[in-house]
């Protein structure tokens, strides 16, 4: 910790100081629709009131916030834009002195409204909006999000796919840090599914991908940040919504939840909790070849059904404090919690040279397990002064457990008997905790009129305890199997400090260039084994994004940035997780971190069409390798690191207004991906080129109708050593508001052709490994909401909240 008390001094030295000069005033203000919801990312330009030449000007933060520095003497106005909305000016101001300074309070837009032949036709939001530093991704309101999770909402949008662990990546790239609020999830693989699986779309306003993300957030994710922004209502009075869904896929979902906000005073508190009973299902078929010494091969063909069925009440909670204007207080609290029952049956022949040694094995895996999540937080948020000085602080805590227990029953057959040579009844019990401490200060200063400095520390302690007892039952006897029993414990600690600055570098270019410093300590113990593996090292990442305007409908950015990928807490655990007789995982803790490069070129043609080129290079690769053994028929999954991983992608989005009332969203992404792994003294180097492509209509129907259909396509792709087959699938969605835009009714459709199938296969040694699975995801789903308010002079308004912390408790 002696390191984090360094970072902290200095900074709140640097806050405390004076020795920045504050050459210049401040224009501010919060801009908000109509319906007094703030309006991020909205186009602020100070004009000269007799010339209206655009003189300044600045884009609105995700609150609607801004901050533009005041120009030179004389007589100016505001002018605010944004797509769908009137544009706003505001009266004419005069600036008497270069201190002078003005709050314009709250600004509001009207949404652009035009009456045609006495229909309304409402401009729409678009899905997916490109801004200099991210894509976002609307969520809230769209017919498609209706009763969905947040799961299914963040892999229809663009760029984004899941491997065949279930993993998501960007872009082609693994390693994607997940925030919710803004706050670091700190899960992956399994846990990460677990909570987007849990949590309701309804809740979520829009996603941020981050591509290139500076010195200011954590440098954990190589291939970027994805940031879930939730809703949050508030101002005087109360308001909130009851809603309830219905899905079927061959099997039955049910939804309900209920949302609340008041205010009162200096207080502004919400609530929202959520109940769901959801049921999942996987179809699969799994081929394998094993080439024996002699040049014989031996096949494993197996097929299998899985089903889970869970209950997941999960709440939210949250309060906010405002001593005046400049200072508040809060603290949010998210429990999410689920019990599981699944059964997985396969049915595997295993087919050997000797016809005599034919297997037929019949297995039958049943369990249950409970998993809980809590995440706790406390924030302020202090305006020191007028000119933009801000100093903002985070204390968190998050507690992840759980418990699974497994029971595994296997019946083996000599073909062509029909009653089993033997049977095998094997169990499992694995409890699993952790618990995670983080405390971080960001400060913020105004250096010039053009330049800005940021500061900022933070220290995170984790520590994770994960207990696998397995067993061997005969005659209703337990043996524990201490070959696969271990009890492993894993302790992090991570100091991190960074400084970025923005300036302009003339009227053409703007410079942000950052560095971040972070020390990691860490301590795997395998109690059971008496096996220690320490990791202690320090690493700088630096990023550098370099915006050139050419015109005003053309501009480019130029970014760079270095980042990292620390081995999932699990994938270090040294457990053999037992799968079926002939299948297992296994942890690895000599598991390296993974370090990338990226580099990246985005042109911006009208503020509307975006052409991304980008290249990376990531050293020491994790990635899932399957070891086949001929001697036995065994696979054994293990995480390695393989040498590198080189990506260079193209990302279009071009969106298309049909009419005021049709808007099409288009993303298409091309990219090359070449991994190199040296493999039994040879190279081995799996490459492809991919190209993914979503679409997404957004089309008012009469009587306020609202449809969307979207369709997405993934050519043949690579990852790691695995070649991923393609896929593709189309989704529709009706919605339609009643009395008053009070009940809202929506149906959706997902996988309409069932033709979501992921298909995946790698060839090593001549040894071959193929599995085609589908998740059901093709099913009709029903959504209702109604939305209530109370109070005389009731009004309402959306915000988000920044928090900070949660990503890497999961394993496979």
């Amino acid at each position: 910790m002696k390191r984090f008390y360094v970072y902290l001094a200095i900074l709140f030295f640097l806050c405390s100081s004076h020795t920045f000069a504050q050459s210049g005033g401040m224009l501010t203000g919060t801009v908000q629709d109509d319906q007094e919801q703030p309006l991020g990312f909205a186009n602020v330009a100070v004009l000269e009131a007799a010339t209206a030449k655009v003189v300044t000007g600045a884009i609105a933060d995700m609150d609607g916030n801004f901050q533009i520095m005041t120009p030179a003497k004389g007589k100016y106005l505001l002018k605010l834009t944004a797509l769908g909305y009137v544009e706003l000016q505001t009266p004419a101001f005069d600036v008497t002195a270069a201190n002078f300074s003005k709050d314009f309070g709250k600004l509001q837009l009207k949404q652009d409204v035009k009456t045609l032949k006495e229909v309304q036709v409402q401009a729409m939001r678009p899905t997916v909006i490109t801004e200099p530093d991210k894509m976002v991704v609307s969520v809230e309101g769209t017919a498609l999000a209706s009763g969905a999770t947040a799961y299914e909402v963040l892999t229809k949008s663009p760029g984004v796919w899941v491997d065949q662990d279930g993993n998501i990546q960007l872009n082609g790239k693994s390693g994607v840090q997940m925030m919710i609020n803004g706050k670091r999830s700190y899960l992956s693989g399994k846990e990460l599914q677990t909570l987007l699986q849990g949590m309701s779309a309804e809740n979520i306003k829009d996603l941020e991908l981050i591509t290139n993300p500076s010195a200011k957030f954590d440098a954990e994710g190589a291939s970027g940040v994805i940031n879930i922004n939730l809703k949050k209502a508030v101002d005087t009075g109360m308001n909130g919504s009851v809603y309830a869904g219905y899905q079927y896929n061959n099997v039955n979902t049910y939804t309900s939840g209920a949302d609340m906000s008041y205010k009162s005073g200096k207080w502004n508190s919400f609530g929202s909790l959520d109940l769901a009973r959801r049921k999942r299902y996987r179809d699969m078929e799994m081929k394998r070849i094993f080439l024996n010494p002699d040049g014989s091969t031996s096949k494993f063909d197996q097929t299998g059904r899985e089903e889970n069925e869970r209950f997941e009440p999960s709440l939210r909670i949250g309060t906010d404090y405002d001593f005046n204007e400049k200072h508040s207080i809060g603290a949010m609290a998210n429990v999410i919690t689920n019990s599981t029952d699944f059964f997985f049956h396969t049915e595997s022949y295993l087919r050997d040279p000797n016809v005599a040694d034919d297997l037929f094995i019949d297995a039958m895996n049943k369990g249950e397990g409970t998993y809980s999540n809590g995440t706790f937080n406390l924030h302020y948020l202090g305006k020191l002064d007028t000119i933009g000085t801000t100093l903002s602080s985070d204390l968190d805590y998050v507690h992840i457990s759980s418990h699974d227990k497994a029971g595994f029953d296997n019946q083996y057959f000599t073909l062509p008997a029909t009653t089993p040579d033997s049977v095998q009844m094997l169990s499992n019990n694995n409890p699993t905790k952790y618990d995670i401490y983080s405390a971080k200060v960001d400060f913020t200063k105004p250096l010039s009129k053009k330049t800005k400095l940021e500061l900022g520390a933070k220290a995170s302690h984790v520590v994770s305890d994960n207990e696998l007892l397995f067993y061997e039952e005969a005659d209703t006897r337990k043996t524990l199997d201490p070959k696969r029993s271990n009890h492993f414990i894993y302790k992090e600690n991570i100091y991190a400090a960074y400084a970025n600055l923005n300036t302009s570098l003339g009227e053409k270019w703007t410079l942000q260039a950052g560095l971040r410093a972070e020390q990691t300590d860490s301590r795997g113990n395998s109690l059971t084994k008496n096996e220690k593996t320490d990791r202690n090292y320090l690493n700088l990442f630096p990023s550098v994004f370099l915006q050139q305007k050419v015109s005003d409908n053309y501009q480019i950015g130029y970014k760079y940035s270095r980042r990292i990928n620390r081995p999932n807490y699990q994938a270090l655990n040294p457990f053999i997780f037992y799968l079926d007789p002939y299948t297992s995982a296994q942890g690895n803790p000599q598991l390296r971190p993974q370090y990338t490069n990226s580099f990246e070129v985005t042109q911006t043609l009208k503020q509307t069409y975006n052409l991304i080129l980008g290249y990376s290079i990531t050293e020491d690769f994790i990635a899932e390798v399957p070891e086949q053994n001929p001697e036995d028929n065994t696979t054994v999954f293990q995480q390695q690191n393989v040498r590198n991983m080189k990506s260079a992608r193209a990302t279009l989005v071009a969106p298309i207004k049909v009419s005021n009332n049709w808007d099409v969203s288009n993303n298409i992404i091309v990219m090359y991906q070449e991994f190199t792994h040296p493999r039994n003294g040879e190279m081995v180097v799996n490459d492809q080129v991919t190209a993914i492509a979503q679409t997404t209509n957004n089309i008012m129907l009469p009587h306020g109708i609202r449809m969307e259909v979207g369709g997405s396509y993934q050519s043949p792709a690579v990852y790691g050593l695995y070649n991923v087959g393609e896929q593709w699938w189309v989704d529709a969605g009706l919605k339609r508001s009643f009395l008053d835009d009070k009940l809202t009714l929506s149906m959706n459709v997902t996988d309409i052709f069932r033709s979501r199938i992921l298909k995946v296969d790698t060839e090593l040694n001549g040894n071959v490994n193929a599995i085609e699975q589908y998740h059901g995801a093709r099913g009709v789903r029903f959504n209702i909401r109604y939305r209530f308010n109370k109070g005389s002079e009731f009004e309402s308004k959306k915000r988000n909240v920044n928090l900070d912390e949660l990503n890497r408790t999961g394993g496979n």
